[in-house]
């Protein structure tokens, strides 16, 4: 044992960057990948400011419902922030080199923003069905003060959750290699590179992140089976649509994060490459953040509106996209 105690003490110093092996290491798919990153990720920022800005301009749009889609797009831009601009300038420089403090820094608001928007695709729902199964309590259930605690709660929490994975991998220490085969510094492949014991990672890892994913989930499920049932029991077609095309929408954007966010984390893989799960993480990270400002005004009237307000012109609605 005397050996290995020596082993550990001179490669705890030693990892001090890693390398971020990307999506593709053959030169000639660098540039495909650049072009298709970076065109996903301005149209990720620019739609989400969007909707940040065509909320906020528009009164009529100050609800619940949209304070919170005002900050699920905010937390979709820094979501998406965390990891590609990163893997942009890696490609662009033709370095795969991450610090490991930034490594750690990646990690942690990573893990916040993914859990942020989680949470909040959770209270989404839950206003859902307060709006459309006791509509005459909307406004006591759902107050400004209800709101903002809600959102309070939901930072507080996922900081929280960031910080746990974060202080736990902190104490690991990384010897044989430093080269993680994923885009940017996600859990499961940082774990798989470390030297140490990680099974008390392992377990934390799988009991937050249950909570995390299944917590909000759960309240979507449970929300949507009784917007469900009371959307059947309205008799007016017209109401009808309104509510399923409302909640259609979400439904959604719930499917594609959770589906491949779930396969990811609570399934890790055995594998070192792992090419499904980069494959699975490019759907999490870069696609449903590119997604919801589609899929919540393109189907939306309000937003259509507020959005060709900031244009000052009536092209969205004119054409009835």
């Amino acid at each position: 044992g005397g050996k290995s105690s020596g082993m550990d003490r001179i490669n705890q110093s030693s990892v001090t960057e890693f390398l971020l092996l990307g999506l593709s290491e053959r030169p000639e798919q660098q540039p495909l990948l650049f072009g298709i990153f970076m065109g996903m990720y301005l149209v990720t920022v620019m739609g989400n400011l969007l909707i940040i800005l065509a909320i906020g301009f528009d009164s009529h749009l100050h609800t619940p419902m949209y304070f919170f889609l005002a900050n699920l797009s905010f937390a979709d831009a820094c979501f998406s922030s965390t990891t590609v601009p990163k893997m942009l300038v890696n490609i662009q420089t033709h370095s795969h080199t991450i610090p490991y403090e930034g490594c750690l820094a990646q990690m942690h608001f990573f893990m916040m923003f993914g859990a942020l928007d989680d949470f909040l695709l959770g209270v989404m729902a839950y206003d859902r069905y307060v709006a459309i199964c006791r509509p005459l309590h909307y406004s006591k259930l759902m107050s400004p003060l209800v709101c903002v605690v809600l959102l309070a709660a939901c930072w507080v929490l996922t900081n929280l959750a960031a910080l746990l994975h974060t202080l736990l991998m902190a104490r690991l220490s990384f010897c044989a290699g430093n080269s993680i085969h994923h885009f940017f510094c996600d859990v499961v492949p940082l774990l798989q590179l470390s030297c140490s014991d990680t099974s008390t990672n392992q377990v934390v890892l799988f009991t937050v992140g249950s909570m995390i994913l299944t917590g909000p989930l759960s309240l979507i499920i449970l929300s949507y089976a009784y917007i469900m049932s009371t959307i059947l029991g309205v008799s007016s077609a017209p109401g009808r649509q309104k509510a399923f095309s409302t909640c259609g929408s979400h439904l959604t954007i719930v499917f594609l994060f959770y589906g491949t966010a779930i396969g990811v984390y609570l399934f890790p893989p055995s594998s070192h490459s792992g090419v499904k799960e980069r494959i699975a993480a490019v759907f999490y990270t870069v696609v449903t953040p590119m997604l919801n400002p589609f899929i919540y005004s393109l189907r939306n009237n309000d937003m259509k509106t507020a959005l060709s307000k900031i244009f000052g012109t009536h092209t969205f609605s004119s054409q009835g996209i």
